[in-house]
């Protein structure tokens, strides 16, 4: 065995150290191969009619493991794509973890030797060990009826758009129907694409963006003309903020009308398509099986998002020569390099303080279990990206919560005080670094992305980033770490601090035990009560304003992509989404909270939720007011005078989910809403519950005080 350690100290560990007996000196490095590992090339392209990125969400997951001893290994969070097939299989097999690793509850071997000599791993083929077994899901996901046949012949633009999607994993089309894309319509139906009607563009959005977030499967929105797009604006910009994959098809004025200021028209690709990642409008037909192929691709490939394309409606009904192909291949995910992967263990392992800051990319590479492992190896702790609570399950020990907003000091802190920071699938936005603060300057960072910021403006310089698939990469380090052994002072120093670190972080979310009497619901009582009644594969979804941050404060998630929540910050998302999520997973309980000035926003989507048969409980916390603005003009010091158009009327949202079908209850004391949440999971039908909150509620940091 060919041991070449002294060639691998990290330019980190050399700075902190720089003399011998250092703690990065009292690591092994890890595993030197004998032979180069077998990497597959990245330039590899897959054609397939499945999604690279994730396969149909299975209704409960479980992992199999030895002893299960952690809420990390009770779970197994993510379907491992298999080899893509042509055709969707009704049922699909899915990977796992199994005899050939050690149990989950093993820690790894430990040395008081300066370094670790490793076993020769098997070959990396994808980022793991090609002998790994496959991770088992414990449901297998819906059966699905098999695509429409393609038509023999020649077959319309609007119908080959269809089959083009359906070949990219859409599966549920979200619309308000216009004239302008009768042809696509049609399409859809033909290929078997499940179209639902909205009551508004801007919910039919939502409802694709929160399908993408929840499955990695995009799914279409569809508008018509300038009027259709400008609604599903909030959506397509909710879907580039957290990278779901998404189509937005929307109908434009005949050709021939273009640029005479026609009925609706506006430049919809350079407009509105500039939210998207990619916008084009389609104007020649023997463009469009080249356009819609770049669509896809700008959907799926590296950093998911939506694309955005203008369909007018004379070219819909038009005919492509029957041999025209479908062109939806896409590279292979971005495989990890093997000195990639030594950098980052060297990282984390010579760091006294280190900490994981993991986003919304671990859970669209479905790849937490394998982060929980890592992290277990290391020992090092997980720390989400704002609304990505869910990335690992909150009661593992080495979670140590979400940053963000309603997040408590504790964990600002310790992304502060971290001397080693690895950003794995986190785009650092404002609210998740806390005002671009982290990573600060001076603070030593990695990145694992499929799209680095490298040339963000005022990002301090990485010490390296690294493009490539966060399971890819994360399995690569997981596999060189399992035959690893590490310095036992080195890593029960960090274990130590974990502990401390874990028990300020629980200190710092209990909710208040105090008995509540009233004015109204306690709001973190509520969100108890939620955590304690419904299943751990429950979905949960949030709309935007202040009552989600006693969500974020206190709500534990045991289960990876049981998450929704929208980092644009967009108000009107909560119910859209927890409908999408219904219809996913109909036999899951699917619960969203909203404050009242949100749920105003979509409220017309309950009809839709009531003709759909999604089961959702929406939660709406009701002050009559825009509290989060009214905060923001109450520091200001403004007084009544500054306490401008925030107020608000009182609406009874209980008798309008009624009047739609759906089942209404308003309820005042803690504990008449116990009551009302037990009674919405026994109905069979979707239901609100109207909360009552007393202004006096601000946020977790802030006392309750009633206003005069």
């Amino acid at each position: 065995m060919v041991d070449e350690r002294t060639d691998l100290p990290t330019a980190a560990s050399d700075e902190r150290d720089g003399a011998t007996g250092t703690a990065a000196e009292a690591i092994a490095d890890e595993v030197i191969d004998a032979a180069p590992a077998v990497e597959e090339p990245t330039t590899e392209t897959v054609a397939t009619e499945e999604p690279t990125t994730a396969v149909e969400e299975p209704t409960t997951e479980t992992v199999a493991t030895e002893e299960p001893t952690t809420a990390a290994e009770a779970i197994a969070d993510e379907v491992i794509d298999a080899e893509p097939a042509v055709e969707e299989p009704t049922t699909e097999t899915v990977a796992t973890e199994g005899s050939t690793s050690p149990s989950e509850d093993e820690p790894i071997a430990e040395s008081a030797a300066a370094e670790i000599v490793e076993a020769e791993p098997a070959p990396i083929v994808d980022g793991a060990p090609t002998a790994e077994p496959a991770e088992p899901a414990a449901d297998e996901p819906p059966a699905e009826a098999p695509a429409p046949p393609e038509p023999a012949g020649p077959r319309t633009v609007g119908r080959f758009i269809a089959d083009a999607l359906r070949a990219a994993g859409v599966r549920y089309a979200f619309t308000v129907p216009g004239e302008s894309f009768l042809g696509l319509l049609e399409g859809l139906q033909a290929a078997g694409i499940r179209v639902v009607a909205t009551r508004h563009e801007g919910a039919a959005a939502f409802m694709a963006e929160a399908h993408g977030q929840l499955t990695g499967r995009p799914a279409a929105a569809i508008g018509t003309r300038g009027v259709g797009a400008a609604n599903l604006a909030i959506g397509i910009h909710t879907a580039r903020q957290d990278s779901s994959p998404m189509f937005v098809l929307v109908g434009q004025v005949e050709r021939k009308f273009r640029g005479r200021e026609a009925f609706q028209e506006i430049d919809q690709a350079a407009t509105i398509g500039g939210l998207a990642a990619h916008a084009i409008e389609l104007t020649a037909v023997a463009d469009v099986p080249r356009l819609v192929g770049d669509a896809v691709r700008a959907a799926l490939v590296g950093r998911p998002g939506p694309a955005f394309l203008s369909v007018p409606e004379d070219i819909l009904d038009e005919e492509l020569p029957a041999e025209t192909q479908l062109d939806t291949s896409r590279p292979a995910p971005i495989r990890p390099e093997p000195e990639d992967v030594r950098a980052v263990l060297h990282f984390l392992a010579a760091a006294e303080r280190p900490v994981i800051f993991a986003g919304g990319g671990v859970l669209r590479a479905r790849t937490s279990t394998d982060l929980v492992r890592l992290a277990e190896l290391l020992r090092v702790p997980v720390i989400a990206g704002w609304r990505r609570a869910d990335v690992i399950p909150n009661d593992h020990p080495l979670y140590l919560g979400m940053a963000g907003y309603g997040s408590p000091s504790v964990v600002r802190e310790r992304l502060e005080r971290a001397d080693a920071i690895l950003v794995v699938g986190c785009r650092l936005s404002e609210i998740s670094s806390f005002g671009y603060a982290i990573p600060a300057a001076g603070q030593a960072w990695m990145q694992i992305d499929v799209e680095p910021l490298e040339d963000r403006p005022g990002l301090p310089s990485a010490t390296r980033s690294i493009r490539a698939d966060a399971r890819a990469f994360i399995r690569a380090a997981v596999a060189r770490l399992q035959e690893a052994v590490l310095d036992a002072a080195s890593a029960d120093a960090r274990e130590v601090i974990n502990v401390t670190d874990r028990t300020a972080w629980e200190a710092a979310t209990a909710p208040d035990a105090t008995a509540w009497s009233g004015p109204g619901v306690h709001p973190a009582h509520a969100v108890a009560a939620v955590r304690r009644l419904i299943p751990d594969d429950a979905i949960v979804t949030t709309d935007a304003g202040n009552f989600g941050l006693w969500v974020a404060r206190h709500f534990r998630f045991r289960r990876p992509g049981t998450f929704l929540g929208p980092t644009s910050g967009a108000m009107g998302y909560g119910l859209p989404a927890a409908i999408a999520a219904s219809l996913v997973h109909r036999d899951r309980v699917v619960v969203a909270f909203a404050g009242d000035g949100g749920f105003a926003m979509t409220m017309a989507e309950l009809e839709t939720a009531v003709r759909e048969k999604a089961k959702v409980i929406a939660i709406v916390f009701d002050n009559e007011r825009y509290g989060t603005i009214r905060m923001h003009q109450d520091r200001r010091g403004g007084g009544a005078e500054g306490a401008i158009a925030t107020d608000l009327g009182p609406v009874d949202f209980a008798a309008i989910a009624r009047a739609c079908g759906a089942r209404g209850i308003r309820v005042e004391t803690d504990s008449a809403f116990e009551q009302a949440v037990r009674q919405a999971l026994a109905n069979d039908r979707p239901t609100v519950i109207q909360v009552a909150l007393d202004r006096g509620w601000v946020s977790p940091d802030q006392p309750f005080a009633a206003e005069a």
